[in-house]
């Protein structure tokens, strides 16, 4: 089985969860698993590493790769969103760190079937978990214009949202709109010349908004973040990789909430709230690859990575 992906911020990663050799530690966006291979590789005892994805390709090619280390990996088929659940029911309380890499895996990239990429002529599709229902296709042809506008502008950040999401809705007034090349081709002729020829590929915002919104990329975030909490060991870790400004803002601000001591208004003489800050802020600034890394694989330019810690 051929399932391509190139770790990103692999030694910052494993150096920043501070690998205990009997702990247990959860990569929850296991992937092409070269994160969960070198956790692996320092787990002795009854150190252990459970694997989540909710991509069943991903889990078949990490139980191939993974063998050498069985008895180390439990791997789980579900989302990590559902960090509680996956625990509960392998009956494990608490655990050392965690690991969630939000980018889209290189094999997912170019899997051409799998409809991700802009650059491929295949069908809508952009599920990260292949037996979801929400489709890419669904979206483009059945959202309002209004709701199209939306996710085009806030996920995708795209100045042109409100034309492309008028010309998407004009276009499937004629016909269906089922390929990503005839997408692409649309959102061409919604954006002016000018703005095409600058930056970046034109649709490159459009399938970024489209693919977060399939797969609830953005909603699952901060109360994952949460989730996991209650089952840290004091001084364990959590380590998130994102990959543009919306998931890296809500890390941090998710951070920030968790890391602050008190939330009276500044006028209280005497804190009233009761809050305690629960974690240590580990990365102040977030970790960025080095120009070597970015040389050896350009997908990891926007890569951003934030940790935290239990107090």
């Amino acid at each position: 089985m051929d399932y391509k992906h190139e770790s990103v911020l692999l030694q910052e990663c494993i150096e920043g969860l501070q690998i205990n050799e009997n702990g247990t530690y959860v990569d929850g966006t296991l992937g092409g698993a070269g994160h969960s291979m070198e956790i692996v590789k320092k787990l002795r005892g009854e150190g252990l590493l459970i694997g989540i994805d909710q991509d069943q390709q991903a889990l078949e090619n990490a139980k191939i790769k993974l063998h050498p280390y069985e008895k180390h990996v439990q791997l789980v088929h579900n989302n990590f969103k559902n960090i509680h659940k996956v625990l509960e029911e392998l009956g494990i309380n608490e655990i050392d760190g965690m690991l969630l890499d939000l980018g889209v895996s290189s094999h997912q990239l170019d899997t051409v079937e799998r409809g991700f990429s802009y650059m491929q002529n295949t069908d809508l599709d952009m599920r990260m978990d292949t037996s979801a229902e929400l489709t890419a296709k669904t979206v483009v042809n059945q959202y309002s214009e209004e709701e199209l506008h939306r996710i085009i502008k806030e996920y995708g950040e795209e100045n042109w949202a409100k034309r492309i999401a008028k010309f998407i809705v004009e276009e499937r007034k004629v016909r269906e709109i089922n390929r990503s090349e005839e997408l692409v081709s649309i959102i061409k002729r919604a954006v002016p010349k000018k703005a095409r020829d600058k930056g970046p590929h034109p649709a490159k915002r459009t399938f970024q908004a489209i693919r977060i919104e399939v797969n609830n990329e953005l909603g699952i975030i901060e109360d994952t973040i949460k989730s996991v909490l209650p089952y840290l060991k004091t001084t364990g870790r959590l380590a998130i990789i994102t990959f543009h400004s919306l998931e890296d803002r809500i890390v941090k601000n998710t951070y920030k909430e968790l890391a602050q001591s008190c939330i009276c208004p500044k006028e209280f003489p005497v804190c009233t709230c009761d809050k305690r800050s629960e974690i240590k802020i580990i990365t102040r600034k977030p970790i960025i690859p080095t120009e070597e890394e970015l040389e050896h694989n350009p997908r990891s330019r926007s890569a951003k990575l934030r940790i935290m810690e239990k107090r």
